[in-house]
């Protein structure tokens, strides 16, 4: 007889139907309770990355589940290690991806807003204002925030002043980063990398190819950018020449030995006269393909796959220097930059499809055996390689993310070349722009809109406290100088230099960024103000 999988009742007609055991577990959170619990689960998440904001923001220590340590400042990268279980807070983890994928810098910035703007939306509710009336309340004041934003962008010259513009916005994004001592070095690079690699009649920049390597050893000093590309591996026999000049390289995708049948097979010797047979049989295919590389004038061989030390020693005998194992994203990279094609078959080979480079190097770092090998003057592409250094595994990685965090930074300014102040300036002037439409307006929305102007508060006092500053003093200072001067530079002085000028300060970011950050938070909150259902199982609840 089968298990019983509920209870039997009936209606008051009676007409029976199943209670489902599955049904009883369940637990449901309506109306307020679920506003609240999605409020707060999202608001943590937010008050943890809060400290790690600006320039004297602190780090984040993430411990994985398989003891894999990260010490981190990016926003998008503390929510990624996160163990997240709550799904509004999942919502807020995706928002920072978002931004991440989008822009590339402010990730922690729009985290910090969404979860103000759902701190403020819960007094609201509290007050009796419907959850939607707040959403409509909080899209006005997010265009009247973004068209003062725009309002207040300055365009800069990027070429102007040796690109200095691109350099200082590299180096604001670099500044609330554990680089920040050699923010200006790593703005430089990050700035020539870019520019390197950019398309600048159709405004665009293809990541793909710029590299950004790590070894560690070294000091973060010892970073550099090479006009070429950079591969982690060495040439095959320690005897072959550490440099090749006028390099003709053969890139290959099928290995150096003899052909394997692909069913299962077996191969009976005899006698001695079988085995040499079939020794001078491998060795032939062996000198064969060597011709064939030989005849197509190649001077360096790149093989995805390896090859045994028979082959080795024949390469080294013939005088061609190779290198085995480099990997299928690398090969691409070095098929693309020397301009040559990726041969599947030895028979392909023909002159027109080798890859030219200037000069490929063998590179050895520091005391121990560490080598690398640099593809320089590539003929074809401008692809670049920024080799980063550091003490150790986790500053690499870290060095790692700030550069790409830069190196957005300055694509989003060569794609939109308008800048708008850091030091939360631009949330101040904001704020106070949604203040003065807030009092125009003459529905119920002028509440929420008065509370989207106080979470947008949240920005400059975080930035004030997180430098040992008096957030409120600070922030009442800035705004009443904003009004004053009608000057809406004027922000936070988070590194006392004694003015607050964000234009002397060279502390800008790009406008994209900004109006991104206003955009993205306010739609995610109003997601979440949506949602006052919440069914779930009862054991997730109580965990």
């Amino acid at each position: 007889m089968a298990a019983p999988v509920g209870q039997l009742a009936c209606d008051e007609y009676g007409n029976p139907f199943i209670i489902m055991e599955e049904q009883a577990k369940k637990k449901r959170l309506t109306g307020l309770d679920a506003h609240k619990a999605n409020i707060l689960a999202a608001k943590a998440v937010a008050d943890s990355v809060r400290s790690s904001m600006g320039p004297k923001g602190m780090d984040k220590m993430v411990v994985g589940p398989d003891g894999d340590v990260t010490v981190t400042n990016d926003g998008a990268t503390i929510l990624e290690k996160m163990d997240v279980n709550h799904q509004i807070a999942k919502l807020l983890v995706e928002l920072s991806k978002s931004q991440d994928h989008e822009i590339g810098d402010g990730t922690t910035g729009i985290v910090v807003m969404a979860g103000a703007l759902l701190e403020k939306s819960m007094e609201l509710i509290e007050k009796g204002i419907h959850p939607l009336r707040i959403a409509t309340g909080f899209e006005k004041a997010c265009e009247v925030a973004v068209r003062k934003v725009e309002s207040i962008a300055k365009i800069v010259d990027i070429q102007a002043d040796d690109q200095a513009a691109l350099r200082k916005a590299a180096s604001t994004a670099l500044g609330s980063k554990v680089v920040s001592g050699r923010k200006d070095q790593l703005a430089k690079i990050s700035v020539d990398s870019v520019l390197a690699v950019c398309d600048l009649e159709r405004k665009d920049v293809n990541f793909d190819l710029i590299k950004v390597e790590g070894k560690v050893g070294g000091k973060l000093e010892d970073t550099s950018l090479i006009h070429g590309i950079v591969v982690d591996k060495d040439f095959s026999h320690p005897q072959m020449p550490k440099v090749v000049k006028d390099a003709k390289m053969a890139i290959l995708t099928c290995p150096f030995e003899p052909p394997k049948p692909k069913t299962k097979h077996k191969l009976d010797i005899r006698s001695g006269e079988d085995y040499k047979k079939l020794y001078e049989q491998e060795q032939q295919y062996f000198r064969d393909q060597i011709k064939l590389l030989k005849d197509c004038g190649a001077n360096l061989v790149i093989c995805q796959w390896g090859f045994d030390d028979e082959a080795n020693h024949l390469l080294f005998q013939s005088q061609l220097p190779a290198v085995r194992w480099v990997g299928g994203v690398e090969l691409e990279l070095i098929a693309i930059a020397t301009g040559g094609r990726i041969v599947p078959r030895f028979e392909e080979l023909t002159p027109d499809k080798l890859g030219k480079a200037g000069v490929v190097k063998e590179v050895t770092f520091g005391t121990t055996k560490e080598q690398m090998l640099v593809i320089e003057e590539c003929g074809k592409s401008k692809a670049v390689t920024v080799l980063v250094r550091g003490g150790n595994q986790m500053v690499v990685d870290e060095a790692k993310r700030c550069l790409h965090d830069a190196n957005c930074c300055v694509r989003n300014l060569i794609r939109d070349p308008r800048v708008v102040p850091g030091g939360g300036a631009s949330e101040m002037a904001a704020s106070l722009a949604v203040l003065g439409a807030a009092d125009q307006e003459q529905t119920t929305d002028q509440y929420s809109m008065k509370a989207f102007a106080n979470a947008l508060d949240v920005i400059p006092m975080a930035l004030a406290e997180n430098s040992g500053l008096q957030g409120i003093a600070e922030m009442a200072g800035a705004k009443a100088k904003q009004e004053t001067t009608q000057n809406a530079w004027h922000g936070v002085d988070c590194m006392q230099h004694g003015t607050t000028d964000m234009w002397e300060q060279s502390v800008y970011e790009a406008c994209a960024s900004k109006c991104s950050q206003l955009r993205l938070a306010t739609q995610v909150v109003k997601m979440i103000l949506k949602i006052d259902d919440v069914i779930t199982s009862s054991d997730q609840i109580d965990g």
